[in-house]
């Protein structure tokens, strides 16, 4: 699959492409240093109680819950929709109101998928765990 560049706010050379956890997923495009903060889910503000409803009814969601809105980025080509978890990810988020922003836990290589722990999520412990880690959790 081609691997299709964008420009994070924050941090540029990010690409979408094959991922080996499932289906596309997010890469960095050159090193990114531990604590960097790398760019910000984008999408539709909505309600917290609009977002659960969407996300009963959808397979893949692409939803992030904040304090008291939601962002969904759901029909979005680039950006965050496609980190996917892993239960030992590089990445951590950091939510507020306002904003879902994405931080390097530990130095990431060119090249390297960006991951991030779901934590508690829509799909409540029904989802298999896809992520390969050593110590992998089996369920989302």
């Amino acid at each position: 699959m081609k691997r299709v560049a964008f420009s994070s706010p924050i941090h540029d050379a990010l690409t979408v492409g094959r991922s080996r956890i499932v289906g596309r997923g997010l890469f960095a495009g050159g090193p990114i240093a531990r604590r960097a903060k790398i760019g910000e889910f984008e999408g539709e503000v909505i309600t917290i109680r609009e977002a659960r409803h969407r996300a009963r009814a959808r397979k893949v969601i692409a939803i992030v819950e904040l304090v008291t809105k939601a962002i969904d980025a759901r029909g979005m080509r680039t950006g965050f929709r496609y980190i996917n978890h892993s239960c030992e990810p590089n990445t951590f988020m950091r939510r507020t109101d306002e904003r879902a922003e994405f931080y390097a836990l530990r130095d990431i290589r060119a090249g390297e998928e960006l991951t991030l722990d779901y934590g508690d999520n829509h799909h409540e412990g029904r989802l298999a765990c896809r992520c390969g880690a050593a110590r992998c959790r089996g369920k989302l």
